[in-house]
Parts: C-alpha cells; sequence; structure tokens
C-alpha cells in the first residue's frame, strides 16, 4: 500500500499547493517522536499569513471522534517540538471521505486546539472513481478487486 499512498499524497500535494501561494510544504509522513516512539503527521505545511504550521490528517473511510485526540496529540507535539517561537500555535486538519456534522460537532465541543474537519468531493464520477483506484491497487500490489 505504500506506492498507493505515495501516489495518492503526491495528487493532494499538488491539490494543497493550488489553493495558494501562502502554503509551503513541508514533508509528508513528517516524523515526531516522544519517549523513543515515532509518530507521523500525514501532511505537513507552513502557512504564511497564519504563520502556523498546518497539519493534515487523510482519512478514506468516514469521520471518527477519536481522530480529534489522534490530531490533539500531533499538534501538542507539533506545538513542543518544531512550532518557533515567534509562531502561532498550530492548525489541524481533519480530511475524510464523509463526516456527521454533529459528531463532529461534540468530538470538538471541548478541545481548546484549533482542529478542523472536512469532507472531499471528488470532481471523478464515482464509477471512474473505482476504475482509476482498481487499476492503482492492480499495479502497486497485483490485487484484483472482484465484482
Amino acid at each position: 500500500m505504500l506506492e498507493l499512498e505515495r501516489r495518492l499524497v503526491e495528487k493532494i500535494k499538488f491539490f494543497l499547493l493550488e489553493l495558494g501561494s501562502s502554503f509551503s510544504f513541508i514533508g509528508n509522513q513528517y516524523r515526531l517522536t516522544l519517549n523513543e516512539k515515532e509518530y507521523f503527521v500525514d501532511l505537513l505545511f507552513f502557512n504564511r499569513k497564519l504563520r502556523a504550521l498546518v497539519a493534515i490528517d487523510l482519512k478514506i473511510g468516514s469521520f471518527e471522534p477519536e481522530f480529534v485526540g489522534k490530531m490533539n496529540f500531533y499538534l501538542g507535539l507539533l506545538d513542543r517540538q518544531v512550532k518557533q517561537p515567534d509562531e502561532n500555535p498550530s492548525i489541524g486538519i481533519i480530511l475524510c471521505a464523509d463526516k456527521d456534522n454533529v459528531a463532529v460537532e461534540i468530538a470538538l465541543s471541548d478541545f481548546h486546539k484549533p482542529i478542523g474537519v472536512a469532507d472531499y468531493r471528488l470532481q471523478i464520477p464515482e464509477k471512474h472513481l473505482k476504475e482509476v483506484i482498481a487499476q492503482e491497487l492492480k499495479e502497486v500490489t497485483g490485487y484484483v478487486e472482484k465484482e
């Protein structure tokens, strides 16, 4: 799956860089360590206008409340280990395929770090998207999905 992730990350990085010149790409699978344990932020950017690190956690499925705790942890590590003294607190974005607004509201209700949850909508027709993903899986892993 690493090759599939790499290809998807390439496309996502391109998309996010198209959002504006104020985003600077820092890295993908950005490594953070705490007590000799490693943690990885899917995508890490710096926004020049906001003067803040922007961590993005990519989720293929629907939003789950535990994603907020994970992002909060990442933001805490980023603020302690990476953020410069003159920068604003880090911002987190959880990008998932689907979300329930009430579940998101409840999950974020007592968190004080800036975390947002967004769902993405694909412009590619669903049938074509399934074909593209199936082809990528086949090329990367040799796996062929049965219909």
